[in-house]
Order: C-alpha cells, then structure tokens, then sequence
C-alpha cells in the first residue's frame, strides 16, 4: 500500500507541472528497452497507458513484433527479438494552464478560465546496430532523421540530420545536441531543407532533441499542438 501511495503521489507531481518541459527517449536497462520520459539528468514517472505505439525493425527495415509492457509508474518495449532500430509515441493529452499558473491534463473546455492550452505528443527514434536500414517513420509527427550511420560517425564529428514535420522538412528548427546534459544548449538549427549538422558528443548515449510547435484554429479544444522528438544511439560500439 505504502508503495502504490508513493507512485500516486510521484505521478501527480509530474501532472503539476508542464508538460512542454519533459522530453521522450529509450534505454537499455538491465537487458530491457526502457521508456524514459524526462529533462536532462531527471528520470520521471508517468502513465504507461499514454504509450500510444511501440515498432522494432530488423537490419534490412523489416518490421519485429514489439509489446509494450505497461509498469506501473512507465513503460518497457519488448521485441520478439533484439531490433536494430526502435521507436515510440506518447500522447500525453491536452493542457490547460489555470489563472494560478498550475497545469491541469484536460483541456481548455474543460478547465474554467484556462489561460493556455496545449496537446503534447512525444516521439524517439532509437538506432541500435550498424547499418540499419530506416524504414518509413510516418507514426513520428516530428522525426529526426540520420543522413548517414549515425553508429559509424564517431565522437567529435558532425553528423548530418533532417528534421520532418507530418513528413516535410522543415526550417528554423532548434537542434538540442545532447539532451540530458545540456537539455538548453542548442547545437545547431535546421536549414530550408530540414538539416543541420550536430556534433557527436559521448562515447555512450547520444540523445539528439528537437521541438515544434503548431497553432490550431481558434475555437479548437487546445491553443496548440506541442511536438517533441529525439533520436538516440551510442557514440561508440559496446566492447566486453
């Protein structure tokens, strides 16, 4: 009891604050892929149940089978077999932010006097082995694409990237280089044709960033939609 009491009380201090500020990513952990869903070095709890889709693919881009195992305070995805490439969505619904500046998980219609509203969707693209094939990323609203192996690039040198949005590149988008040490420093910003160029940072876990933000039509249950995404892989090779 004691325990369920503790998740309940972390999981509504998550909901009390913005949810534009939390970012989404996986990681090996203890043999499992695990959902991350946090800023910078902090590692949240949140409702697995916002775990809208999981999908694994082999070398070549062909499609593994993937569960999500929904925990209690978050996530884990569970391929049929190890995957070379992995993402995955969460839909952590409308916002609504009252006169008192708290954050409430309803939207504007719902919420009396709301002063700003928003819909969050969170995306990650993981690359786990060399020479991956990418398959089609249409479920990724926002996706950051890798121009070249981004397994292969080595740490100090740039790799390049272009920046979809609904499946177009688009400009002026603020790269985040290294998501959870420097959560703020922007690394680079994408040109006409969706690129940029990031360096690679660490020898373990690279965690790439980007956020856009769309304007929905006056009268629409949420000012805005919020997107975030992130495309992660290691900087170096495992070695035993």
């Amino acid at each position: 009891m004691q325990s369920s009491l503790k998740i309940a009380a972390v999981l509504a201090f998550v909901a009390s604050t913005q949810a534009n500020a939390h970012g989404l990513w996986t990681e090996e952990r203890r043999g499992n892929i695990e959902v991350v869903y946090g800023h910078g070095a902090e590692d949240d709890a949140f409702k697995a149940e916002k775990i809208k889709g999981g999908w694994a693919y082999d070398v070549t881009g062909k499609m593994i089978p993937v569960t999500v195992q929904r925990l209690a305070d978050h996530a884990r995805l569970q391929p049929l077999r190890p995957p070379a490439v992995m993402a995955v969505e969460l839909d952590n619904g409308p916002w609504s932010q009252t006169p008192d500046k708290r954050w409430i998980n309803q939207n504007r219609t719902q919420v009396k006097d709301a002063i700003a509203s928003t819909h969050s969707f969170k995306y990650s693209l993981a690359i786990y082995q060399e020479g991956a094939h990418l398959p089609r990323l249409g479920m990724l609203r926002l996706a950051i694409i890798p121009q070249s192996d981004p397994v292969k690039i080595g740490v100090g040198k740039e790799l390049e990237v272009q920046v979809l949005v609904d499946g177009k590149p688009t400009a002026d988008i603020e790269l985040v280089g290294d998501y959870r040490s420097a959560p703020s420093e922007i690394s680079g910003k994408t040109d006409k044709e969706g690129r940029a160029r990031i360096k690679v940072r660490n020898e373990g876990l690279n965690i790439i960033a980007a956020q856009f933000t769309l304007p929905l039509p006056k009268g629409a249950p949420v000012d805005k939609q919020s997107l975030f995404s992130s495309l992660t892989f290691l900087g170096e090779p495992h070695h035993e």
